[in-house]
């Protein structure tokens, strides 16, 4: 993909990996629409950005959310060519003290609101006949550790869909990509106890903007590569 003056959608776009993309996806030329809970965040970055943004605030569990983004693509600059869905919490621990309420609210952001968008997202770009989806799943979506069972349960449902729309896509000139971070230097842990770096002895962590550097690179292949899952994480993280 020519990425100059695509359209990408990218959900969390706040902070983390969401805004080290958008930074990446700028700097190849690319118009945005970004979404997060958090306005005067997205005009900060807007504001820094030297490409046009399109701002939809809102909660990503909001149902309407998906196809506002969609339709906001569109009707701003004409086209959605890529959708990185990409959104998500963290609750983890034990049963006997992990916050019930706050994990089934993260089911609704992890799991619903990223399939509400995925099927949209598909299902506009299959009709237009190209384009590329990415979710962002973890590295925990390939294995559980103890006290993260409910998160990784999440991301487990993010690469059966995303495997399953992928197949779907074949042939359709469309490409489905599961993102897999590792840790990240984002605020993604950060009301952890200990942080999970401090847990392994991961003295360098991998930095949002090189995730983007790596989404960008993936979607710079032509049309006949497809890269169906992409695994981040920091040279010395053993998991």
């Amino acid at each position: 993909m020519k990425l100059k003056g695509k359209v990408a959608i990218i959900t969390g776009a706040s902070s983390g990996i969401g805004e080290g993309t958008a930074r990446e996806l700028a700097d190849a030329g690319m118009k945005l629409v970004l979404t997060a809970r958090r306005r005067p965040l997205l005009e900060k970055i807007a504001e820094e950005l030297d490409t046009e943004v399109a701002i939809v605030a809102g909660d990503i569990a909001d149902e309407s959310l998906p196809q506002k983004l969609i339709d906001t693509a569109a009707e701003q600059f004409g086209s959605c060519d890529v959708v990185f869905n990409n959104a998500g919490v963290m609750i983890v621990g034990k049963a006997e003290d992990i916050d019930l309420e706050a994990a089934c609210r993260m089911v609704r952001i992890n799991v619903e609101a990223v399939y509400r968008l995925a099927i949209l997202a598909m299902r506009h770009l299959i009709s237009q006949g190209s384009g590329y989806l990415i979710n962002t799943s973890s590295i925990l979506g390939l294995k559980v550790r103890q006290t993260t069972g409910a998160y990784a349960g999440t991301k487990f449902a993010v690469e059966a869909l995303t495997e399953d729309l992928r197949m779907q896509a074949a042939g359709t000139g469309v490409r489905v990509c599961a993102l897999e971070p590792g840790l990240i230097d984002t605020h993604l842990q950060d009301h952890f106890p200990v942080h999970p770096k401090d847990m392994l002895n991961i003295k360098t962590l991998v930095r949002p903007e090189e995730v983007g550097r790596v989404i960008r690179f993936m979607l710079e292949q032509p049309d006949h590569i497809a890269i169906p899952r992409i695994l981040v994480m920091p040279a010395e993280q053993g998991m």
